[in-house]
């Protein structure tokens, strides 16, 4: 079985024009969340659409990789944000 690498960048490698989704639930979001960033819960991200390039964060990451498969699936350009909150301002 082969296995697709995910599109990844550091939050170093944003600029200040890109759009992060983060896709942790709504009471994660409200404790701490990224600035500019915009909540789209995961089992709502089936449901997103977008023309632009996203950029996808979690806490970790591995949600945003979940998230980035299916975006990519639905012909959205995502890429995840690696390390997600535990990297933000690192």
């Amino acid at each position: 079985m082969f296995f697709k690498r995910i599109p990844s960048i550091t939050w170093s490698e944003l600029s200040r024009d890109d759009v992060i989704i983060d896709v942790r639930e709504p009471h994660e979001f409200k404790v701490k969340s990224a600035h500019r960033a915009k909540n789209v819960p995961l089992s709502k991200i089936s449901t997103f659409s977008t023309h632009q390039t996203v950029y996808v964060m979690c806490q970790s990451g591995i949600r945003s990789k979940r998230a980035v498969k299916m975006m990519r699936k639905n012909g959205i350009d995502a890429i995840n944000i690696k390390g997600g909150m535990m990297a933000y301002g690192k």
